[in-house]
């Protein structure tokens, strides 16, 4: 069962973690006391946002496109981090992608090693104001 936070507890905003290293814990710590749902039961026409946090390789690959297959298409998908943006400081490895652009299309990328919690939901409330406007 795949689950998403309710960012701002109104429906709007639905974030999907795919943690996959230390920068995971910037976005559990942004996403905690946030009420968690099923997937399925993320509303139509509410915003659901993919974030990538961590350090992306060849072998997690399936993980994350699985992931990616059970989110709408219209989805958002955020590289949090350096890692997932361009490879972070492991770029030179031969299993680390040069960040999720190379695995997926991403929409957004928030750099930083790690990045501030604040500077994922500073995204989402531009998300959010998108979609109310």
């Amino acid at each position: 069962m795949l689950t998403a936070r309710d960012w701002f507890d109104d429906g709007t905003v639905f974030v999907v973690d795919v943690p996959l290293a230390c920068c995971a814990l910037e976005t559990q710590a942004a996403a905690r006391g946030r009420a968690e749902v099923d997937l399925a039961a993320v509303p139509a026409g509410a915003a659901v946002v993919v974030t990538l946090s961590g350090t992306l390789t060849a072998p997690v690959l399936p993980a994350v496109e699985a992931v990616l297959g059970q989110v709408p298409p219209t989805r958002t998908v955020v590289a949090f981090g350096a890692c997932a943006c361009v490879g972070g400081p492991y770029w030179d490895s031969y299993s680390v992608t040069k960040g999720g652009g190379e695995l997926v299309e991403v929409d957004h990328f928030i750099a930083g090693c790690p990045p501030p919690p604040e500077a994922l939901t500073a995204f989402l409330e531009e998300v959010r104001r998108d979609r109310v406007a």
